[in-house]
């Protein structure tokens, strides 16, 4: 049985691109790009890489990018969006739950939930972090986004996911205090207008818990910032209106 981030992005390239939230790549990309002080020497992982935007944008800069997806209409619209860019993306469909890098990246990037916080257990999502945190060499980065577990105890999930989605329908919440799970019903249109409706499970993590998770893999450097579209700034502190957090740790 699929899982429902399977049938979601089955057949939804496409349409993905039309979403609100990409239009923030370039500026998310600067962010990165400063990070690891602009050195083209870097070798980077992207995790859940969707369409390939903010990989093909490395590229794009004189960047050595590998990136990994689990749907494979997803890789494949990103290796036509890197052909048609005129640039070379080692992009693999490849579980995030399932990596067997060690050691081979400067910087991991894992950007708009990409597969964490989306597993259906915690244990799962976990294994998604310490993949990633072998992939690392011992001086690499990791740079993701994540749901941010402050904004739900404030505000409507679903009111938020409609106002900035196009066409799609988030419906029938519930959010559990007892697991930070948003469960919740998805009606989106797929690429060849099949309209299609899903039960969602999505954890949203507060900041000590990423903290936590971090310092089990052996991170000592943790920094966590309210992360706006297309606006990543250390200046931007986490507050209950953050939808989702930037986080940035180094060992």
């Amino acid at each position: 049985m699929k899982q429902w981030y399977e049938e979601l992005f089955e057949n939804y390239s496409n349409n993905y691109e039309k979403e609100p939230f990409v239009v923030g790549t370039k500026g998310e990309v600067d962010f990165i790009e400063n990070e690891i002080n602009y050195d083209k020497n870097k070798s980077i992982l992207d995790i859940g890489c969707g369409t390939g935007r903010h990989s093909i944008e490395l590229a794009k800069r004189g960047y050595s990018v590998t990136a990994i997806d689990l749907s494979e209409a997803q890789i494949n619209k990103a290796r036509l969006n890197a052909k048609e860019a005129g640039v070379n993306v080692n992009f693999i469909k490849k579980d995030a739950r399932t990596l067997s890098f060690s050691q081979n990246f400067d910087l991991v990037i894992m950007i708009c939930e990409g597969g964490f916080p989306l597993m259906e257990t915690d244990e799962m999502n976990f294994t998604i972090l310490e993949c990633a945190s072998k992939a690392l060499k011992i001086s690499g980065t990791f740079i993701f986004t994540t749901l941010n577990g402050l904004f739900p105890l404030f505000h409507s999930v679903k009111d938020f996911i409609n106002k900035n989605h196009n066409s799609e329908t988030n419906k029938n919440n519930t959010f559990d205090l007892m697991t930070f799970r948003d469960h919740s019903e998805y009606e989106f249109e797929d690429d060849d207008g099949n309209k299609k409706l899903i039960k969602c499970n999505e954890r949203y993590y507060v900041p000590s818990e990423i903290i936590w998770l971090l310092k089990m893999l052996g991170f000592t450097f943790i920094e966590i910032f309210g992360a706006e579209l297309g606006k990543w700034n250390k200046d931007k502190n986490l507050t209950t209106e953050d939808f989702e957090m930037l986080v940035i740790a180094n060992r």
